[in-house]
């Protein structure tokens, strides 16, 4: 991580805006499957060996956003006062016995219509009262109770769906999970509750393994004018930076084929034959376009090196070419060039600016190709403004796709604000990944993030306000250099749990 000093450096400039030239819709930029054509992706088999698959799933923090309003509530309960009817706290005490940790013995059978009561169920989800579910964190948090009485946390789903697609041939599922060091213990219990019993029932073994977010990767916080923020003690405040630095750890990952959603978008079982229709769908056009990709690589060595693949250090060291003009040069190698940009163009929105010489040329193309790729799953925005998906222009002259939020949209450039206002689709981060290259080597995925795409915003530390630096998100800046297809999925796929009262909504309930 850079220094104190760069840092409060960075607060000072800020970052540069992205220069946007369209949302990415289903005219260009996201693809469309009808229900065969999603059939058939998930059936793909691929062309080359796939080095290994899992599950990675973002889980790290506390709950507390997920209970912001409950506690908000719960504060003007303890002060004497009661809240407004409608409130959330109102919402959570009617409603108590339709969230699957209800039980009689800690809520009662029957919900009262009284102050004292709306406190006493805030208390008893909130604090060490009862669930203490206010310093959980969301993944060990019940989400769903079935018909026959089962309950399952957001943790417990994952590996329900977990075994519905990522299981490998001899029955093994492969799930990393990014936690808080001081959360292990509690998801190591969840673990134990349901192993056993998840295993004999879909006759798979559990592979499962947790991650932290590396501490080195927090950034120091500064005040609104942007000095040091001192803590009480004196010492400058860090924070963690944001999900951009779960790119390290999906770095340190050996498997190429990897699946990425987060802890609260989880639906019941109702919904599982869907999400694994469609998650394998995202896996087999991931493999496809990683097959496609490799074909042409391959034949590029083939005919710009004399049959011989190009060597490993290529194109890595700053200057190194050892292509010929004269072999670049040939029909063959032109046809396959412009099939290539066609190609990029087409699948990726890649275009791809004029090349000084036939050499260059190649030498550009390849460098575009061998990259890591990712397929991510977009959804139908349904009148909710936000980031998603956009083709933006890059710094040598090609466009790409990329994964932006609002906060990376300058809101005084017509041309952002209007591409924001006509984009079709959002992000709901679910995405596949293959990390290898062609060659067989698994990428340095830090090469691939946009340093100059983080972001910063307003946060508080004590009722204090503050100023924090975001590393370039994960699947925003990240994956900036990443080959990118985006793919229609259906809004059943999501189910985002960001609020407790989200889990009255259908897809959480029986």
């Amino acid at each position: 991580m850079t220094s104190i000093e760069e840092q409060i450096k960075r607060f000072r400039t800020g970052f540069p805006w992205l220069d946007i030239i369209a949302p990415a819709t289903p005219e260009r930029g996201i693809l469309r499957l009808s229900a065969e054509e999603a059939e058939k992706a998930a059936a793909y088999k691929p062309a080359f060996p796939v080095k290994g698959s899992c599950k990675f799933v973002p889980a790290s923090g506390a709950a507390s956003r997920m209970f912001k309003d409950i506690f908000a509530g719960l504060d003007t309960l303890q002060k004497g006062e009661d809240v407004a009817p409608g409130s959330a706290v109102d919402l959570l005490s009617k409603s108590i016995k339709k969230f699957a940790f209800w039980t009689a013995e800690l809520f009662g059978e029957e919900s009262i219509d009284s102050a004292a009561y709306r406190k006493d169920v805030a208390e008893k989800v909130l604090t060490d009262k009862g669930l203490g579910y206010g310093s959980s964190p969301k993944g060990v948090i019940r989400f769903h109770r079935y018909p026959s009485g089962e309950c399952r946390t957001a943790f417990a789903e994952h590996l329900v769906e977990g075994q519905a697609y990522m299981r490998d041939e001899k029955g093994d599922v492969n799930l990393v999970v990014t936690i808080s060091p001081e959360h292990q213990a509690l998801f190591e219990k969840a673990f134990d509750e349901v192993k056993e019993e998840f295993e004999k029932r879909y006759g798979v073994t559990y592979k499962v393994r947790f991650t932290y977010q590396d501490p080195e990767t927090n950034t120091v916080a500064v005040t609104p004018d942007n000095k040091v923020f001192l803590k009480d003690d004196g010492t400058p405040l860090r924070r963690p930076a944001g999900h951009g630095a779960l790119i390290h750890n999906l770095d340190a990952l050996d498997e190429e084929l990897i699946s990425i959603k987060n802890i609260d978008n989880v639906s019941n079982d109702r919904f599982l034959p869907l999400n694994t229709l469609w998650k394998k769908a995202l896996m087999g056009k991931c493999l496809e376009l990683r097959d496609k990709i490799f074909a042409y690589l391959d034949e590029l060595d083939v005919l710009t090196m004399d049959g011989v693949r190009v060597p490993d250090p290529y194109p890595y060291i700053p200057g190194y070419n050892p292509l010929r003009d004269d072999t670049c040069a040939t029909p063959e190698v032109q046809a396959l060039c412009n099939e290539i940009e066609e190609f990029l163009s087409k699948e990726l929105c890649i275009d791809m600016p004029e090349a000084r010489d036939c050499s260059s040329r190649v030498e550009a193309i390849r460098e575009k190709l061998n990259r890591p790729i990712r397929v991510c799953g977009m959804v139908k925005n349904e009148g909710e403004p936000g980031g998603g998906p956009f083709i933006i222009s890059e710094k040598d002259g090609s466009t790409s796709l990329q994964i932006l939020e609002g906060v990376q949209i300058n809101p005084d450039d017509p041309k952002a604000t209007g591409a924001l206002k006509s984009a079709t689709h959002f992000n709901p981060v679910d995405i596949v990944c293959c990390k290898y290259g062609y060659r067989g080597d698994k990428f340095d995925l830090t090469r691939f993030v946009d340093e100059e795409t983080g972001f910063i915003s307003s946060k508080s530390y004590e009722g204090r306000p503050l100023k924090a630096l975001e590393l370039p998100g994960l699947w925003n800046g990240s994956m900036s250099r990443w080959n990118t297809l985006f793919v229609e999925v259906p809004a059943e796929t999501f189910s985002p749990v960001k609020t407790v009262l989200d889990l009255l909504k259908s897809p959480h309930q029986p």
